[in-house]
Parts: C-alpha cells; sequence; structure tokens
C-alpha cells in the first residue's frame, strides 16, 4: 500500500502520461549525455595524464635557473641608491655542477630515483635524407628506474646499447621520417661539428607523437662525445613512487640546489589547465539541458495545480495540512527526477557503447596507436548526474507545489460555487 501523498502524485502524473513522458525523456537525455560525454573527455584526460607519468620523468632537473642570477656589479651594489645597467651575464660552460652530490642525496630519498643525462640536437642522415632531432644520452641501468622506455621498444632491445659500438634507439616516427629500420647506419651531426656514424639497435613507440617523431637515444658517454661536452650531464630525471609528491619534492630540490627543475604538473600546465576549460564546457552544455528538463517539469506541476486547485481545497478541507499538499506535488518533481535519472543511466550506457564502436583512421598528432575513442568507465558521472537531474527537478516542482499548499479552499469553493 503506498502511502497517500505518493498514490496522490503518482495518479497526476499518470493523467498526464504525454507531457510527463517528455519530461522524463528531457532528464534522461540530459543524464545521458552528461554520462557519455564525461566517459569521453574523462577517457582521454585519464589516457593522456596515464601515457606522461608513464613516459616522461616524474621530475627533472635542468641546467638552467628559474630567473638569471644577480651579476656581481648589482651585488655590490645592493640597497645603494644606484642603477647597473647593460652587464652582460657572463659567460658559464652549461651543464649541472656538482651532478654526482646531488645523484647521490636523491637516492637517499626514500622511493626517489635519478639518472643523469645530457641532450642536444643533432642533425641524423641516412642517405640523402636528413632530420633534425633530439638525442639524449642515457645510462640504461640507471634509465630502467626512472623510464618506461624498455617496455615500449618494438625492435631491439636497451642492453644493445651496450653491445653495439655507437648504438641507438631511434622513435618509431623519426625512424619513418628517415627511412631506416633496425639494422642501418646513419650519421649523426651535432651544433659542434663532431660527427659519428650509429647503428640503429633499436625502435621506440611510446605512443606520444612529439617523443617518437623526435628523439633518440643513445650511452651517455657517446652523447658527451657528439655533444663535445666530456663529463657534463644537463639533465637529472626523477621517478618517483608516489607521483603525487613530484610537486613538493621538485620545490625541495630547486630551494636546496638552485637549478631549475620542474615536476611534471608544471611541464604540463597548459594541457592541464585545458581540462579544466574542457569539464567547465561540459557542465555547462549538460546543465544547460537539465535546465531545459527542469522547465518542462515546472510547466506540468503548475498545469497540475491549475487543473487541481478544487482537489485540493477537498483535501484542505479533509485535514491535509500545507506541508501534505506541498509534499504532494514535490513528490511529482522527484519522481519524474529519478525516473528521468534511471532512464538517462540507460542511454549513458548506450552513447557509450556507441562511442565505443566508433573507429577511425590514424592522423598522427599528439597521441598515436588508438583507432578509436578512449573511454573512461566511472561510477561519478551516474551518481553526480543523478543527483543533478532529481534536484533541479524538486527545484523546478518547488514554487508550484508552494503555491498549491497557499491556496485557500474556502475562496475555491465560493468562486466554484
Amino acid at each position: 500500500m503506498l502511502p497517500l501523498p505518493l498514490s496522490i502524485a503518482l495518479r497526476h502524473l499518470s493523467r498526464r502520461r504525454r507531457q510527463t513522458l517528455v519530461s522524463v525523456l528531457g532528464v534522461a537525455l540530459g543524464v545521458g549525455f552528461f554520462i557519455g560525454i564525461s566517459a569521453l573527455m574523462r577517457g582521454f584526460q585519464t589516457y593522456f595524464v596515464a601515457q606522461v607519468i608513464d613516459v616522461a620523468p616524474h621530475v627533472t632537473i635542468k641546467d638552467e635557473y628559474r630567473t638569471p642570477r644577480e651579476q656581481p656589479a648589482v651585488l655590490a651594489m645592493a640597497g645603494g641608491a644606484v642603477s647597473v645597467r647593460g652587464v652582460k651575464p657572463r659567460e658559464e660552460l652549461r651543464g649541472i655542477r656538482d651532478a654526482r652530490g646531488m645523484l647521490a642525496w636523491l637516492e637517499q630519498q626514500p622511493g626517489v630515483a635519478a639518472a643523469p643525462g645530457l641532450r642536444g640536437s643533432a642533425l641524423l642522415r641516412y642517405g640523402a635524407r636528413d632530420v633534425t632531432a633530439t638525442i639524449a644520452g642515457i645510462e640504461p641501468a640507471r634509465e630502467r628506474r626512472v623510464g618506461n622506455i624498455e617496455k615500449d621498444i618494438i625492435a631491439g632491445s636497451l642492453d644493445d646499447l651496450r653491445a653495439t659500438a655507437n648504438g641507438i634507439i631511434v622513435g618509431i616516427g623519426l625512424a619513418e621520417r628517415l627511412g631506416a629500420a633496425r639494422g642501418d647506419t646513419i650519421t649523426g651531426t651535432a651544433p659542434s661539428g663532431a660527427s659519428l656514424s650509429f647503428k640503429i639497435v633499436g625502435v621506440v613507440a611510446t605512443g606520444i607523437a612529439s617523443i617518437d617523431n623526435g628523439e633518440a637515444y643513445v650511452l651517455l658517454k657517446v652523447s658527451q662525445v657528439l655533444q663535445d661536452r666530456p663529463n657534463v650531464i644537463n639533465a637529472i630525471r626523477i621517478r618517483l613512487d608516489d607521483v603525487r609528491q613530484a610537486e613538493p619534492l621538485a620545490r625541495r630540490i630547486e630551494a636546496a640546489f638552485g637549478w631549475r627543475t620542474e615536476s611534471w604538473e608544471e611541464a604540463n600546465r597548459n594541457v592541464l589547465s585545458l581540462f579544466v576549460i574542457q569539464n567547465a564546457i561540459m557542465f555547462s552544455v549538460v546543465g544547460a539541458i537539465l535546465l531545459v528538463a527542469a522547465f518542462g517539469i515546472y510547466s506540468i506541476i503548475s498545469t497540475v495545480v491549475h487543473e487541481k486547485v478544487r482537489d485540493i481545497a477537498i483535501l484542505k478541507s479533509l485535514g491535509f495540512t500545507e506541508g501534505d499538499i506541498m509534499r504532494v506535488f514535490t513528490i511529482e518533481g522527484v519522481a519524474v527526477g529519478v525516473a528521468g535519472a534511471l532512464l538517462g543511466a540507460v542511454v549513458g550506457e548506450g552513447i557509450i557503447f556507441a562511442l565505443g564502436q566508433v573507429r577511425f583512421e590514424q592522423a598522427g598528432g599528439l597521441i598515436r596507436g588508438n583507432q578509436g575513442f578512449i573511454l573512461a568507465r566511472e561510477l561519478w558521472p551516474y551518481l553526480a548526474g543523478g543527483a543533478f537531474a532529481i534536484l533541479a527537478s524538486a527545484v523546478a516542482a518547488l514554487i508550484p507545489a508552494r503555491r498549491a499548499a497557499a491556496l485557500n479552499p474556502v475562496e475555491i469553493v465560493r468562486g466554484a460555487a
């Protein structure tokens, strides 16, 4: 046996089936699109962050300063009424000084792995084809601890760098641009004028086009020879057990040693800020859909209140209080919201399934290796979309419900008479 207010509310809705169905569908479409769009956007965002965390280091120490160091002339006149102009920065040999001490300090930190490297540009030549690339000098034993390049190698292995004289591992896109394959010999020329012959011992496919199309890996010592920078490193790459500690650790390192230190959040801040804008657009669009559906609920309940004024007067004469009357019409709005939320979950599942069937040709760009939409299956969009739909429906029903509760039964009966 249903409670009397609920029974009356359902009877009102059942008498206006067409309008009720339209309102329920409006709410369901809003919830369904929210679930579908959320799965699409969150899937891409989660995949991108996972790729960045998987491929790139969590923290990178560079051989530069965040702000130029003050010149001796400025320090000598500190606090004085003197303006120093036209002082050229002192020429310094680029490279991280006391790198061994920094590495020893980093390796003493819990949950931290670090690897030195020397990165520099070079012109790679194979036959008559020239391609500019970034050559990263690495130590394979340390690199295994800070990066996942080894699992992304699709031909050869990381150990081949040591087993082959002047071995080089190239990105898959870079190999395609050169027209070379594993086993081929290419020539690398650095801006310093030094030139070396390399044998391709591996091909790597990370899924990040900027890496696959423009990076190659050699032994650290080989990179130092090519760049004519013996015993110099210009980057220390760090990987953490807890990626959430990347930003605090970066600030600690920079404060202690002075070198510019970037966490993965800072390095990808522009892209992460775009995700915030994407989410804001998604919530705005879906909110507009649910707002239109809420107006439909408002219209239904307002019409029911107008048509049922005599019924309201009779109910009040029988002892129904204003709270009871208000509860009846609020239940109507909430019932439409609940029905729309449940149907919206089904619609959302259908949208996710349909998006999962879409296939498209790879067009390169930022991320490679996917031939369909990346979808995230999470519970919170269902809960959030349903809760917002029910809340919007309840608010839409509240105004006509309060008007119904405020009706005077005596005036209604007199008017009818």
